[in-house]
């Protein structure tokens, strides 16, 4: 017998959870996967924001995917939240008569960036 198993018998770390526990370890889990794939789209639309003036939003992205080292299937969902995001400040839902959406978005200024790559 080892010393760790003397010191850690298997009765106090059983390897099976309990119902309960396994049902709040997923919550867990689905919460903390859920905040860090907010996180990367916040910061996939600052660095969106950042390289406006230099490359389009997709290749921003898609840079920003690649330098972070995101695994790809939290890439794919990257992208396609920060897409969802983008699509609403640069396309406004037709349900809304004034142009608004219902939560607010962060403040990107890609027409500007737009804009000033036509004039150079």
């Amino acid at each position: 017998m080892s010393i760790l198993n003397k010191l850690f018998p298997e009765t106090l770390f059983p390897r099976k959870l309990s119902a309960d526990a396994e049902q709040r370890l997923r919550l867990a889990q689905a919460r903390a996967e859920e905040s860090l794939i907010k996180t990367h789209v916040d910061n996939a639309l600052m660095f969106v924001d950042m390289l406006a003036i230099d490359v389009g939003y997709e290749r921003a992205i898609d840079i920003y995917v690649r330098e972070l080292g995101v695994p790809d299937p939290l890439a794919a969902v990257v992208a396609t939240r920060a897409l969802v995001a983008l699509g609403e400040v640069l396309v406004p839902h037709p349900g809304h008569a004034d142009g608004t959406t219902a939560a607010p978005l962060p403040e990107l200024r890609l027409d500007e960036a737009a804009a000033r790559r036509r004039r150079a």
